[in-house]
């Protein structure tokens, strides 16, 4: 089963494109994991798009699988610099490139496609964090200086003996720095015109239903794909309904990519 302990591994992933098996066209998917995890959360996701014949990058985060306290001394610029580089060589290798990821990954993804309309085909993204209902969140600017971390909120995952290998803390410097960009990617969603694929886990544990709404009614984009998973928690790419997840995003990047029938 994808996700074993045995299996994980937090090293990034990068696989060629197959022009072959997708009509001649190059396309790429980047994917970005969340808050705390590591590419271990998206790497099945990304070898089947790869098997697929599409190419892929999975970068792993600054301060992510290797202590929660590194993290701790990263903040947004440092992951969302990350994302870019790694999208700005995939856009110089294909004809097209979707972006998309999980969590904080799909926020990332999000603002790749605010500020690089003309370059991003499309969005896949689940379970993505820009908003919360939590109260307890107001008090961070006070308590991160004061605490190093909170318990960890990693492994909501409902299949059973399944782990995308997460920190078990929550370093609270860097998880402010990442809620502090939520109130700019929501004022900007208007400028994300390109098709939206927004899966989300109508039973998560780390992400409240805060989200959704809001990057529904704002996005800029016309063409808004809204999928409910109802089999899984928040790390839902390791969980009962990824093969739902694999499926949607693989014709999705096949549709907005411009990919021709194979036979």
């Amino acid at each position: 089963m994808i996700g074993r302990m045995s299996e994980v591994s937090h090293e990034p992933l990068t696989i060629e494109a197959r022009p072959e098996l997708l009509g001649g066209r190059r396309i790429g998917v980047l994917l970005s994991h969340g808050f705390t995890g590591s590419p271990a959360s998206i790497r099945p996701w990304g070898r089947h798009l790869g098997d697929l014949g599409y190419g892929v990058a999975v970068p792993r985060l600054p301060g992510h699988g290797t202590t929660w306290q590194e993290l701790n001394t990263c903040r947004w610029d440092d992951w969302y610099g990350e994302v870019l580089r790694a999208f700005d060589q995939l856009c110089l290798d294909h004809d097209a490139v979707v972006v998309g990821g999980l969590s904080m990954g799909g926020s990332l993804a999000l603002r790749v496609a605010e500020e690089h309309p003309d370059r991003v085909a499309g969005v896949v993204v689940v379970n993505p964090a820009l908003a919360t209902k939590r109260l307890d969140v107001l008090a961070l600017p006070v308590l991160k200086h004061l605490v190093g971390s909170f318990p960890a909120i990693g492994d909501d995952i409902k299949a059973e003996g399944v782990t995308e290998g997460a920190y078990t803390r929550t370093p609270l410097k860097a998880i402010h720095s990442f809620m502090k960009q939520w109130p700019t990617i929501l004022a900007d969603l208007p400028r994300l015109t390109a098709p939206l694929l927004y899966l989300r886990s109508t039973d998560d544990h780390v992400v409240d239903d805060a989200t959704h709404p809001l990057v529904l009614e704002r996005t800029g984009s016309s063409d808004v794909s809204f999928v409910e998973l109802e089999n899984s928690y928040h790390v839902a790419t390791l969980d009962l309904d990824a093969p739902t997840i694999f499926d949607l995003s693989a014709a999705f990047a096949a549709r907005v990519g411009g990919a021709l029938a194979v036979d």
